[in-house]
């Protein structure tokens, strides 16, 4: 099960280059469920998400490089590509993680900060931190399946 809250970001964090980060490439064979193939740096993955915007299922299965290659051309819109970087959150919500999506390619520009939750009563109490922006996490819009069949033009229209 994924729980997560999603959210804008309004100013990055200092020295955000001293956190670890991995180069995300994914692309999504289909939307409803959703599956996709990703490449983050040297790993490969094919997931399944089932529906829902805060909570849902999610199964992820390694792929060699090689079938997730063969599996890429196959995949509806575009390919969604982003640098994902890994930001330990502080008291009182140690042992959880920001993961800030700079996005890049169509999506140049975007930046999303997702916080995953072992539970929803954790996810409903969580306070985000001042530099986060307004809250996404129920507009579907800004899942990266929604993202890769979309334009800018499609979410400011």
């Amino acid at each position: 099960m994924e729980i997560e809250r999603k959210f804008f970001v309004k100013n990055l964090p200092d020295r955000l280059e001293d956190f670890p980060s991995r180069l995300i490439e994914q692309a999504y064979l289909c939307v409803e469920p959703v599956i996709r193939v990703r490449r983050q740096d040297d790993d490969y993955y094919m997931t399944y998400k089932g529906a829902g915007l805060m909570s849902r299922e999610e199964y992820n299965l390694p792929l060699t490089r090689e079938a997730y290659e063969h599996l890429l051309p196959k995949a509806d819109g575009t390919v969604i590509a982003k640098r994902r970087y890994v930001i330990p959150l502080e008291a009182p919500w140690e042992g959880l993680s920001i993961e800030l999506d700079l996005f890049f390619g169509s999506w140049e520009g975007l930046v999303i900060a997702e916080v995953e939750f072992p539970d929803e009563k954790t996810a409903r109490a969580f306070c985000p931190p001042e530099w986060f922006g307004e809250e996404v996490t129920f507009d579907g819009r800004y899942h990266n399946s929604w993202l890769s069949r979309h334009t800018r033009d499609d979410l400011e229209g």
